[in-house]
């Protein structure tokens, strides 16, 4: 579980790991990038299962004034090349692909999660010579009470037909149901109203202001999603290849496919984006001789309720409300859990999927160098 400093957060999805069936067999590790007492005290109070803690030793807070932080001689973000030379700051000769000079704060989430994987698969003890599955999730994550029970499924479907299978994935975003959010293409109303049964009123304005991208995550949480069949998705998987934006929520993976990872560390720290997740989408398509194939269960066992974060900065957003409606839609889903086996299809998407320009944040040697040392540190 990688962690940063959202207690609330945290302390639900420990709640709904304490409630999973078969995880007093589990080991759950803790990676940290902030130490923080009451984080620690929490952790410490789990007595469902076995837990270890990380720290990362290169946080921001650690190194407040020092790479990997910010140094008072770095580059201000929105600096001119020209302009960065001339004040020779450390990283004046480093700007990303768009032009601008890093943000620490953004750049440690991937450095993190690199670091956590390297110290999970080579460096600590309990878990170095350990072949099996390993899942990766993050503390705003929240788990059904059958996801050990569909993990082993999946394992077994993926040993018993289907080798070629690299990740596992929990989680998907419930994009099937979305509106059209691109103003060019307005909702059509009398769609609206044929499949999610919207009062009046929500329609109209959903026609008139397209919804943003956290409106849709919101619109997910109506009663009227928990249709019969998608209920019906429950017991249901598919084979695909995988993509960064799809698949990247309750993944698992063995040693195996770890070491197809490392054996492109290179382009995956070299390349320009602060995301780990579109990193690995790089590798994926630039370096691997085979893409990426995952197994997405249809029925997420794992869900995202980080509605404040990194990436959303919206003073309106309701974390409490996001929280109690999920926990409403898995009481009225246990029915559909713990399925005797599981129904995997192959699916091919129906567009290859395109590679989009890198996010940036990724340009400065600095961070190349110390992303590639958490690997060789392991030899």
């Amino acid at each position: 579980v990688q962690v940063h400093n959202r207690l609330k957060y945290l302390r639900e999805l420990i709640r709904s790991l304490s409630l999973a069936v078969g995880i007093d067999k589990t080991l759950l590790i803790f990676s940290h990038d902030v130490w923080d007492e009451e984080l620690n005290v929490l952790v410490r109070s789990i007595d469902f299962s076995q837990t270890l803690q990380i720290f990362y030793p290169f946080s921001l807070q650690t190194h407040t004034h020092t790479f990997p932080g910010e140094s008072t001689k770095d580059c201000p973000r929105d600096a001119k090349q020209q302009q960065a030379l001339t004040m020779s700051c450390t990283n004046a000769a480093w700007p990303d692909i768009h032009g601008h000079y890093r943000e620490a704060q953004f750049t440690q989430t991937k450095h993190h999660w690199w670091w956590k994987a390297n110290q999970v698969f080579h460096n600590l003890q309990v878990t170095k010579n350990f072949q099996g599955t390993i899942l990766f999730l993050e503390e705003d994550h929240y788990v059904s009470v059958d996801f050990l029970h569909v993990l082993s499924l999946m394992n077994l479907e993926k040993k018993k037909s289907i080798p070629q299978v690299d990740i596992l994935c929990l989680g998907t975003y419930l994009r099937k149901f979305n509106f059209r959010a691109n103003a060019k293409q307005p909702t059509r109303t009398n769609k609206v109203a044929k499949n999610v049964d919207l009062p009046e009123k929500l329609v109209h304005k959903l026609e008139t202001f397209p919804p943003t991208p956290l409106s849709l995550r919101h619109l997910l949480w109506l009663p009227s999603f928990l249709t019969p069949s998608f209920m019906g998705t429950f017991h249901k998987a598919e084979v695909t290849e995988w993509i960064s934006s799809k698949h990247n929520m309750g993944m698992a993976f063995t040693r195996k496919e770890w070491n197809k990872m490392t054996s492109c560390s290179d382009q995956f720290c070299k390349y320009d984006d602060y995301n780990w997740d579109w990193s690995l989408q790089h590798v994926s398509h630039n370096c691997m001789k085979d893409k990426l194939q995952v197994m997405m269960v249809k029925g997420p066992r794992v869900f995202h309720i980080g509605e404040c974060g990194v990436h959303h900065k919206k003073s309106n957003c309701d974390s409490d409300a996001v929280i109690e409606k999920l926990k409403s839609i898995l009481n009225t889903a246990k029915k559909y859990f713990f399925p005797k086996s599981l129904s995997v299809l192959k699916s091919n998407p129906r567009k290859k999927p395109k590679l989009k320009k890198a996010n940036g944040g990724g340009g400065d040697k600095r961070d190349h160098w110390l992303c590639m040392n958490f690997t060789l540190s392991r030899l």
